[in-house]
């Protein structure tokens, strides 16, 4: 078994998916669309691994979870870029675009070198080596 992709919604599905392209080098599918149901979504795809899926549509409420607090549920998802000069490189890039870093660039307990960012929506990002 594999995660085959996980799914985030958002309220703003251009911004969003700009974002992983930029920063990730993440690559959209072809838009999705239901307008019966005013639905859209995109896939994003990494070099390797299981997909984000982007998702937008009307009524869908505004998380009530506090990002700098954890709780139960999908909390984060990792991003490895390959090595710890490109973990701070990335980070320091989003940190100078306006992005905030939760969680600086570190070795944790378990031996993962990362740091925590927000994306555009708020969730959290865990830049690994």
């Amino acid at each position: 078994m594999k995660i085959e992709h996980i799914a985030v919604w958002t309220h703003d599905l251009e911004k969003l998916r700009a974002f992983y392209e930029k920063y990730f080098g993440a690559r959209a599918n072809d838009k999705y669309i239901n307008p019966k149901k005013g639905f859209a979504s995109y896939f994003l795809s990494f070099d390797e691994g299981c997909r984000l899926e982007i998702m937008q549509m009307p009524g869908i409420p505004n998380s009530e979870n506090d990002v700098y607090k954890q709780f139960t549920g999908l909390v984060h998802f990792a991003l490895s870029t390959g090595s710890k000069v490109e973990v701070d490189r990335l980070t320091e890039v989003l940190r100078g675009d306006g992005y905030e870093v939760v969680g600086e660039p570190r070795t944790t307990g378990d031996g993962y070198y990362e740091s925590v960012v927000l994306d555009p929506d708020g969730n959290r990002i865990e830049i690994t080596e």
